[in-house]
């Protein structure tokens, strides 16, 4: 089974998506992070982030992989061929780099195969931004999780400040989650956008606790165990 949770920057996809993951015992997949490995290793290879070709061919040649932990669905360690990019795809500079490059068709293409290939093998909870409308429209279960952008940013800046990576100031970052959502919702390729059987969950104000509780009754009632 595959449960796709879609939406903008910051409205708590990943969060979801893992606590979800570990109640329903699925595995995870963190397909924004498969983005940023590719943002990354574009940015150390020198390539222009307006290329497409240089970028598609990142991400049809550089194998993006996970590591776990034995006994936990939610990854812990992001790599790229082999090189381990957990907490450098978590920098400010790869929260710019990753909408230029996630809209080359040609990357979201290459990305959206790898995907597929990882989330058919098993269940899986994923997040992103086209799971349910490109990557998955066959899920069983389809959520466009948002919050408002001030929310989305006093949420973004916590998680930096908890990670040690990111900027701490609030301005910037609710300048950026604007930017992303306004690059991503035009794009051409793969645009942000639901589903159109998606269930819309907009959490501003809300405990996270009851979006992950709501996500997995609409997963059991799809036939999760």
């Amino acid at each position: 089974m595959i449960i796709a949770i879609d939406g903008p920057s910051g409205a708590g996809k990943s969060t979801v998506a893992k606590a979800v993951a570990k109640k329903l015992g699925f595995s995870c997949l963190d397909t924004g992070a498969m983005y940023r490995a590719v943002a990354w290793r574009a940015l150390q290879d020198g390539a222009d982030l307006a290329d497409e070709e240089a970028c598609g061919r990142i991400a049809r040649e550089r194998e993006v992989s996970f590591g776990h932990v034995a006994g936990d669905p939610v990854p812990r360690r992001v790599f790229i061929d082999g090189d381990e990019v957990t907490d450098a795809i978590r920098t400010a500079e790869i929260d710019r780099a990753v909408s230029p490059v996630s809209a080359h068709p040609a990357v979201r293409k290459a990305l959206t195969a790898q995907q597929q290939r990882i989330g058919r093998s098993g269940d899986y909870v994923v997040e992103g931004r086209d799971i349910g409308t490109v990557v998955f429209p066959e899920a069983a279960v389809k959520v466009f999780l948002t919050a408002s952008d001030e929310e989305r940013a006093h949420r973004r800046v916590r998680q930096n400040a908890d990670r040690g990576v990111g900027s701490l100031d609030f301005e910037e970052v609710l300048a950026d989650i604007r930017r992303r959502d306004a690059h991503d919702s035009a794009r051409a390729a793969a645009p942000l956008k639901p589903a159109a059987d998606a269930v819309h969950v907009d959490s501003t104000g809300h405990y996270i606790e009851e979006v992950i509780d709501m996500i997995c009754a609409m997963a059991r009632e799809a036939g999760a165990r």
